[in-house]
């Protein structure tokens, strides 16, 4: 390719990307707005009922898609019109028929049915049909982008995501029946289907090739590993909240899921600065500058710290304000849950998942995630039996902790740089006490002067301090 190429190039993928970022915000703000209304539309019970469906849904995606969509980047832009048909074709029939072993896995008919997905079994068939669906449709997620339509993967997913966000509002704002929005659910789950079905008619055809059993196990080796791995760290942050879902009530587990949404938050800082990097980290590691690539990598760290402390801070301080006035009162048990998970969620600004992915550390990554999943669902068992609701979150983050620990020293021995010199800790350590002394004067601030005042005032006041208060410490310092 010619410069003038290479230009025009660079800015297409640039504009793809930025589409997609767009889309994936629009579709997480959604997701964060919606629970926001109903829980001033359902009693406590109900939403508890809602919040362990999705539950349900996560953990099935996790255990049973097995990368099966995701492994389409690597057949279809590479393979002729008939083999990406037959490729796809696979990959609907592996996930209808996951599907269907799902939705009788959480069905009324499954004698094995933990104790803690029973509450759903009582709406009959419903919840087994929408898993069927929602799993089988799930290619809709992928395929566009693979085939490189960006406009019909925007469309697509903003239809689907509009669709479900005003359904379920509407419907829990005039009923409040959880079996109403079951019904909703599976009709935003035939609309999503229904718009794969038209998909792969315009683009791909739903003539044969359907299935051949070669090329279905070449697919399948190549999904599984990948698919395990990744199957392991989701579960690794599920299983607290089936503990809490196990050992408490609905209105304490909803109260519960409401803490673990400040996850996707954190992770949506994380996953912007570090998608910005990894092309740069990946042809340094490729030109086999090792230390470089560790050092782009401890800078995107700083960048993301100086970022992500002081959100972890705000919350940890304000936590039941916050609570009450996003989640209303009746949830305020979510406090001591978010506090746990931000004190947690500070060592994921040490990002390793792209450091073991360049130095090709897939299987010790595999097990490290099948360890981890082990010690988290154990520590949170024995802390939520002995500390409550809050000490169901320790078991994610004890596990955060272990995984950090020892990949750090794996990828230390790897790389052949010492663990002192692998992140920039002096930096880190001084974020750090930059935002417990921020945090500490908007506490005192706001308890002295606003103790009294309302939910949404004491916020306010509080964020002011504790921004004035950072960016002056920071003022100056030049990150190392």
């Amino acid at each position: 390719m010619n410069a003038a190429s290479k230009a025009i190039a660079a800015h297409g993928l640039k504009r793809r990307a930025l589409s997609l970022g767009a889309v994936k915000a629009f579709d997480q703000l959604l997701q964060f707005l919606l629970p926001v209304v109903l829980v001033r539309c359902l009693d406590a019970a109900t939403f508890g009922e809602y919040r362990l469906l999705w539950l349900a849904v996560g953990t099935v995606i996790a255990v049973a898609t097995l990368n099966m969509p995701g492994a389409l980047y690597f057949f279809v832009p590479r393979s002729d019109p008939p083999a990406r048909r037959l490729y796809i074709h696979q990959t609907v029939a592996y996930l209808a028929a996951a599907g269907l072993v799902c939705a009788f896995a959480v069905s009324p008919w499954n004698p094995l049915l933990p104790e803690a997905a029973q509450p759903l079994t009582r709406h009959g068939a419903l919840v087994p049909a929408f898993i069927a669906l929602w799993l089988t449709s799930l290619l809709l997620d992928y395929l566009p982008t693979i085939d490189e339509r960006i406009p019909w993967q925007a469309y697509a997913t903003i239809c689907v995501s509009l669709a479900r966000a005003l359904l379920l509002a509407a419907g829990a704002w005039l009923t409040g029946d959880m079996q109403v929005l079951l019904w909703l659910l599976l009709l935003v789950a035939t609309l999503k289907l229904s718009l794969l079905a038209v998909y792969l008619h315009r683009h791909h055809g739903l003539g044969p090739p359907w299935f051949r059993r070669k090329a279905f196990a070449e697919q399948f080796r190549y999904a599984a590993p990948f698919g395990v791995s990744s199957s392991l760290y989701s579960l690794r942050s599920q299983a607290d909240q089936w503990v809490a879902a196990s050992l408490f009530t609905l209105h304490s587990f909803a109260a519960f899921s409401i803490a673990a949404i400040l996850g996707q938050l954190v992770n949506v800082v994380r996953a912007s600065v570090v998608e910005a990097f990894l092309p740069s980290m990946s042809r340094m590691q490729a030109a086999g500058d090792v230390r470089s690539m560790m050092e782009m990598n401890s800078r995107a760290n700083v960048m993301v710290g100086t970022a992500l402390y002081p959100l972890l801070g705000f919350v940890f301080v304000f936590a039941e304000d916050i609570v009450t006035v996003v989640y209303t009162a009746a949830y305020v048990d979510a406090a001591p849950v978010m506090r746990v998970y931000a004190a947690g969620m500070a060592l994921l600004v040490v990002e390793v998942g792209t450091l073991l992915l360049l130095l090709r550390q897939g299987p010790f990554a595999l097990c490290v995630n099948s360890v981890t999943l082990a010690v988290s669902a154990l520590v949170s068992w024995y802390a939520a039996q002995r500390f409550g609701l809050a000490g169901a979150a320790a078991g994610s983050v004890a596990a955060l902790y272990l995984d950090r620990a020892v990949t750090l020293r794996r990828i230390a021995s790897c790389a052949g740089v010492p663990f002192r010199e692998l992140q920039h800790w002096r930096s880190l350590g001084v974020l750090i006490a930059f935002t417990l002394l921020a945090a500490a004067a908007a506490w005192g601030a706001v308890e002295l002067y606003f103790s009294a005042a309302a939910p949404l005032a004491r916020l306010a006041a509080g964020a002011v301090v504790l921004a004035a208060v950072y960016a002056a410490l920071n003022l100056g310092r030049v990150p190392r």
